[in-house]
């Protein structure tokens, strides 16, 4: 029989039957997917083949098979470098949840994430959540990212869930598709899904005053099937987000806007630090490339981790501020 995997928690999985049951799963043996060394070999969204068994009064079941994936998104494994974690897979497109300072969002962050949603070929739309909290200083901050992304060509919305802003033009680009909400802890995924769908009763909780950091309310990515003809992928929040085996000469490939000048630098394997005649260089300088963006994508280039708690515009503020003016 084939179902759909609608949670994962490591050693169970909850599959939707093709005629709407969901039954309790375990994997049969050790899985091996070809070319991907994952800390995890199933995922939500996986489309899977499963036997019966009759255990006691329980209905359970045993996967073994995993049918070929249309596309994934990963990061890497906290506690193992050198392996992966499978967010979710099957992928329409992702929402990443940003805030200014409700827990703060920084554009390494975001610009990870982006990198590998490129990577892997989903569309990746961002959203300001939690406006209403805004003041002057921070709408500033907010409108400013907003205007870089847009100008590079994301798709970007603006919403406050607790005063249900731009809740239906959200739920509008969620139609017939499965999407998948990401981002830091306490940036607001559940209580978005709440205002979209109530009866779900996600759990919230408070962000922290003092440190300014969320806490973790979403223990293990689920998929829950929408009133309005839709799935989405609540996911656990993440602090960092590890870039996977890119070669160097590949990166700058996943910044679209780097894209579009590459072919105008003197040499064909221009790295865009040193090297002369260099066209993301001098659109730098000329203001049409971000400061924050060019920031990390020296950062992925160098393998540098990206950290929780840093400033919003990435470690160079002073540059970014000139952009800005």
């Amino acid at each position: 029989m084939t179902g759909l995997v609608y949670k994962s928690t490591g050693s169970w999985y909850t599959v939707k039957s093709e005629k709407g049951d969901f039954i309790e799963c375990r994997m049969k043996g050790k899985f091996r997917m070809k070319g991907i060394k994952s800390t995890n070999p199933i995922a939500v969204g996986d489309i899977v083949d499963y036997e019966l068994e009759e255990t006691s009064d329980t209905l359970t079941g045993t996967i073994h098979k995993i049918h070929e994936r249309k596309n994934y998104i990963v990061r890497k494994s906290v506690n193992l470098s050198k392996q992966i974690h499978i967010i979710a897979s099957n992928i329409d497109q992702v929402f990443l949840l940003i805030t200014i300072d409700n827990p703060p969002t920084t554009t390494s962050f975001i610009d990870r994430f982006l990198v590998t949603a490129e990577a892997y070929g989903i569309e990746a739309v961002l959203i300001f959540n939690k406006i209403d909290t805004l003041n002057e200083q921070t709408l500033d901050d907010q409108l400013y990212l907003q205007h870089v992304y847009q100008e590079i060509g994301y798709k970007c919305l603006r919403i406050s869930s607790t005063e249900n802003k731009g809740v239906d033009k959200l739920k509008e680009m969620m139609i017939g598709k499965v999407s998948m909400f990401s981002g830091h802890s306490g940036v607001g995924k559940s209580t978005l899904v709440n205002a979209m769908e109530p009866s779900l009763h996600l759990k919230t909780t408070v962000i922290s005053e003092q440190s300014k950091q969320g806490q973790h309310t979403t223990t293990f990515a689920e998929m829950y099937d929408l009133s309005f003809d839709a799935r989405i992928i609540d996911t656990p929040g993440i602090k960092g987000f590890g870039i996977v085996d890119m070669e160097p000469s590949e990166i700058s490939g996943y910044f679209p806007e780097f894209f579009k000048l590459k072919d105008q630098c003197k040499f064909n394997n221009c790295l865009h630090k040193e090297e002369p005649h260099c066209a993301i260089k001098a659109a730098l300088e000329k203001d049409e490339i971000a400061w924050s963006r060019y920031n990390s994508y020296l950062k992925i280039l160098e393998g540098d981790e990206e950290h929780y708690r840093t400033d919003i515009y990435g470690d160079d503020r002073a540059a970014s501020d000139e952009t800005r003016k």
